[in-house]
């Protein structure tokens, strides 16, 4: 749908009238678009002269429309967007929502946008109950270049992250001193000893021996490293290292990382943290896997860069970041998680890359995650009648039918489809080597 936006302003002396139109289709725009700014024609001809209050614009990183910002975001053609941007201008000043005329200047790059949105629809129909979700952010920057759902008023949802959540505690093991070739002998069947096995960060205890976990795969009793517990995704040896790292350090190094509860509340520290139990939504998946990306630099998501009202006066959003995490911590975990994605029929985006898919107990939800040198991120599926009740097995999604849908299905092909597309044609970059003398080379 085309987005007219009309400035009129009346020349103070004759009767000229001067009409500056501006069209907007969000599927076209280019590189032949002509970026609108606060010092362009448009905006300082309707600042000097119109008596009339002004619509606010929200631009992409180039500076070009994409749409009226009208605050309640009722007529918006990307609704996810516009409520983040909504919830990010509350945040920063609540009288913002209040007055006329704002450029608001995001992060967003169009090209991308579609790029995300053309993989959703390929694989998941606007019809479908169930909601696919993507967002892409750069490492080092928290700038979110992308927020694409398969539902106009889904609002990046929050689905358990399933095994998405196992690097976590992969990070937390390294920090700590493991080594890629460190492990425990498991088996097919995981209960704590007694409650006191997993202790929270308050020193209470938090384990639960009355749960039985057992793994998807079923391949009896044997050693398994933290190399191979995470190419396999093994959920009895995840909880076996959990429990030798400590759950309190595990959550807190998802913290450090990024991960937030969809509901603004603290991690909660349960025993399955590591098997991805908590709800949480796509942009706090992608930024926590951003930061690993970055060598540990966690920088807070954002997309809105500056905001000029009437008067063209600045307000600028700076970036948030810091260092959280050792360098080669981060470079190690990619080598793992590089792996995993380098194993799987996802590889070959055209760039170095790595990933680790997330499917929820019970078939719950399903995600992949994952990260060029340039760029994170974060697919979610499931179904937001009632994540508990209508799960992802026997269902037909986008056409076609689907015994269980697991993180390398739906997602990891989303994610490789518009990851692959969004490289191309950037500088090629490439990780840091993991440090083999500390941890262990990961194999040729």
């Amino acid at each position: 749908m085309k987005a007219l936006l009309v400035f009129m302003g009346v020349a103070a002396v004759g009767a000229l009238v001067a009409v500056f139109l501006i069209v907007l289709n969000p599927a076209d725009s280019g590189p032949g678009e002509k970026p609108v700014t606060a010092a362009s024609p448009v905006t300082s001809a309707a600042a000097s002269a119109s008596p009339v209050a002004r619509k606010s614009v929200l631009l992409d990183v180039k500076g070009a429309v994409i749409e009226e910002f009208s605050g309640d975001c009722a007529d918006s053609e990307y609704p996810y967007l516009c409520r983040y941007v909504r919830k990010q201008l509350l945040a920063q000043d609540p009288q913002l929502l209040t007055r006329d005329g704002l450029m608001i200047q995001t992060t967003i790059d169009q090209r991308l946008q579609r790029v995300a949105q053309r993989a959703i629809d390929a694989h998941v129909h606007r019809d479908d109950p169930q909601v696919a979700t993507q967002v892409m952010i750069v490492p080092g920057e928290g700038a979110i270049r992308t927020m694409a759902t398969s539902h106009g008023d889904a609002d990046g949802l929050a689905f358990p992250q399933g095994t998405t959540a196992m690097p976590y505690t992969l990070t937390a093991a390294l920090a700590a001193g493991l080594r890629y070739d460190d492990g425990f002998p498991i088996s097919d069947e995981y209960s704590a000893q007694s409650d006191d096995t997993f202790r929270n960060c308050a020193n209470q205890a938090a384990g639960d021996r009355d749960l039985i976990v057992f793994n998807k795969e079923k391949d009896g009793n044997r050693f398994v490293t933290l190399r191979s517990g995470t190419l396999g995704a093994v959920n009895t040896f995840y909880l076996r290292l959990e429990e030798k790292v400590g759950l309190c350090e595990t959550v807190r190094m998802a913290e450090r990382l990024g991960l937030r509860s969809a509901d603004g509340t603290p991690l909660r520290e349960v025993q399955t943290f590591t098997l991805g139990v908590i709800g949480v939504d796509p942009i706090s998946v992608a930024n926590s896997y951003a930061s690993l990306a970055a060598r540990g630099r966690f920088c807070e998501p954002t997309v809105i860069t500056e905001v000029r009202d009437g008067s063209g006066a600045p307000r600028p959003f700076p970036p948030r970041c810091r260092q959280v995490l050792d360098p080669a911590v981060a470079d190690a975990v990619t080598g793992v998680l590089s792996d995993v994605l380098a194993r799987s029929a996802l590889k070959g985006v055209g760039r170095e890359a790595a990933g680790m898919p997330g499917t929820a107990d019970g078939y719950f939800a399903a995600w992949y995650a994952g990260y060029t040198p340039g760029l994170a991120s974060a697919v979610s599926l499931g179904d937001p009648r009632s994540v508990y009740k209508y799960d992802l097995v026997d269902v037909t999604i986008g056409g076609r039918h689907y015994p269980q849908v697991v993180g390398t299905s739906i997602p990891g092909l989303i994610w490789k489809e518009s990851m692959a597309e969004a490289v191309r044609g950037t500088r090629k970059t490439g990780f840091t080597r993991p440090d083999a003398e500390r941890f262990g080379a990961c194999p040729n």
